[in-house]
């Protein structure tokens, strides 16, 4: 059989090549960030298809290695729809940095974030997409405070709880939105591009984090949804989830001076203190001489911490497999150090003040200061932002 490309000149080859992948590009990119919604994946593809119509959108699945494989219906389900893609972290959680690795692997000149569980009207990324251009918008929030918007049928607590965090996140951006705790939003790539590297990247509010790390203004819209009931799966919500929610706004108020992962670096070691002191009394009680309870007491603590640090603070870095037991040495090497520039800091803190509470605190402070700063830099490693030439 003649094929009549190999005689094709290259340059009617390429622009033919060309034309077809622009036919193929996707103006609107979603990102769906997923943690088992294995029962929510097909239905999701099928109504954002419908949704969309003839606007040219890809769906970008970011799976942080859900133990129920959603990952893989995913793979199966883009065989037959070749808009949708997944991407499989292992050893990563977190849906902010899913939010912002699915945005960066995106090919959309726009990008709309929204959730896999239907809580999302996905009906409303169309008059998103149509009002992001007519408004020439940098940022569409889906809103539920404002318009025809509505929280559906949450109960008074759950109410009480976001109205809470929408109060205290307008501390931190003002009234730029009517609802800054929304997952799902719409914004342009170079907004993306220009924050990403002061992003915090915790928890689950990235729609605030976006906001409040935007080097310009931003022109922001809204539409307004009715939040709907989750259809398959369980809720994400948890007290870690608005721990988080505080300490990004510790962070992004102080300007990154007080990091939110340090705050609960702290945390963690002021319980990891209140097991020190449950060891050391639990063993004097059996009587056991000091210096050999002392020891085992700061040996659990460290044990401790390096435990709830690894399954809380730096989750989504998680150690695992071979690489935890390295890591749990450097981190008692780490706090051995750490302890001893607080016993130098407060040796010195009590000769300028004599004061034992001062001494103590500046002690404590340089201590903790010093563990999370090795901590992160040696065992828990970020990627930090290129140096401009």
């Amino acid at each position: 059989m003649h094929d009549d490309t190999v005689n094709q000149p290259i340059s009617s080859l390429s622009a033919e090549i060309n034309q077809k992948n622009k036919n193929f590009m996707p103006m609107l990119s979603v990102v769906i960030p997923t943690y088992n919604e294995k029962g929510n994946i097909a239905a999701l593809v099928e109504a954002i298809r419908d949704a969309l119509g003839d606007i040219p959108w890809e769906m970008i699945v970011v799976d942080d290695d859900s133990p129920d494989k959603t990952y893989e219906l995913a793979f199966q389900l883009a065989h037959k729809e070749p808009r949708l893609h997944c991407i499989r972290r292992v050893g990563r959680r977190g849906l902010s940095s899913a939010v912002v690795e699915g945005a960066l692997a995106s090919n959309g000149d726009f990008i709309a974030v929204m959730d896999a569980d239907f809580q999302h009207d996905e009906k409303m990324l169309k008059p998103m997409y149509e009002k992001m251009i007519a408004k020439k918008a940098d940022l569409v929030v889906g809103t539920r405070y404002a318009g025809d918007g509505g929280v559906g049928d949450w109960d008074e607590t759950r109410r009480q709880m976001s109205d809470f965090a929408t109060r205290l996140s307008r501390i931190l951006i003002g009234n730029k939105t009517s609802d800054p705790m929304s997952g799902f939003f719409m914004l342009r790539r170079e907004v993306v591009e220009a924050s990403v590297y002061d992003l915090s990247q915790q928890g689950y509010k990235i729609l605030l984090d976006i906001i409040s790390s935007a080097p310009m203004p931003l022109h922001i819209e809204e539409v307004s949804y009715v939040f709907r009931n989750r259809r398959e799966g369980e809720s994400k919500i948890s007290l870690q989830v608005m721990a988080e929610f505080l300490f990004q706004i510790i962070e992004k108020m102080s300007h990154g001076l007080i990091p939110g992962r340090f705050v609960l670096f702290s945390a963690v070691g002021a319980l990891g203190l209140c097991v020190h002191l449950g060891i050391l009394f639990l063993l004097k009680s059996y009587h056991v001489a000091f210096l050999p309870a002392q020891t085992a007491a700061i040996g659990c603590a460290m044990l401790f911490n390096f435990f709830v640090n690894n399954e809380l603070t730096y989750r989504d870095r998680k150690l695992k497999g071979w690489a935890f037991i390295p890591g749990l040495i450097l981190f008692c090497l780490i706090c051995s150090i750490g302890a001893l520039a607080n016993i130098g800091v407060a040796e010195l803190a009590i000769h300028q003040t004599s004061s034992w509470s001062l001494a103590g605190l500046a002690g404590a402070l340089i201590g903790a200061a010093f563990n999370f700063g090795a901590a992160s830099k040696l065992i828990w490693e970020r990627v930090k932002k290129p140096k401009r030439k």
